[in-house]
């Protein structure tokens, strides 16, 4: 089974851009509800991804953090603590269900790293229960 029918876009997914500033990151995540989200770069590569847990370390390190402050700070200075590994747009459905299975989505790339969107864990599961994979 091929992946592609499981993507949700780059036109439909809410990213970061690593050039943001904070206030733009800490903004988006709450505009949107997010705990997580990809970031990539201007050229449109996969750069990774940024969690609430990312920011609220990162402010904790700076004693003399305020919002004013967040303005003069990229997204790209945050230490992240782990990014979700992104998958081929080529790989099967098995590896994307294992990659799933840790994340609440899976960041998809082309052969480059190019992002071309994300498959979420609920698309998935969604799929297996409307086609009756999954017994209750």
């Amino acid at each position: 089974m091929n992946i592609v029918a499981f993507i949700r876009p780059k036109e439909e997914v809410v990213f970061l851009y690593d050039d943001y500033t904070l206030t733009e990151a800490i903004e988006k995540l709450e505009k949107f509800r997010y705990t997580s989200v990809p970031i990539i770069s201007r050229d449109g590569y996969y750069v990774g991804t940024l969690t609430e847990g990312d920011l609220l370390w990162d402010i904790k390190k700076h004693d003399d953090f305020c919002l004013s402050k967040a303005n003069d700070r990229l997204v790209s200075s945050v230490k992240r603590n782990r990014d979700y590994q992104a998958i081929n747009i080529n790989a099967n459905i098995t590896e994307l269900i294992i990659k799933a299975t840790d994340e609440n989505f899976v960041p998809v790339v082309n052969d480059h790293n190019m992002f071309l969107g994300i498959v979420t864990r609920k698309t998935i599961l969604n799929y297996f229960f409307e086609h009756n994979f999954i017994v209750l």
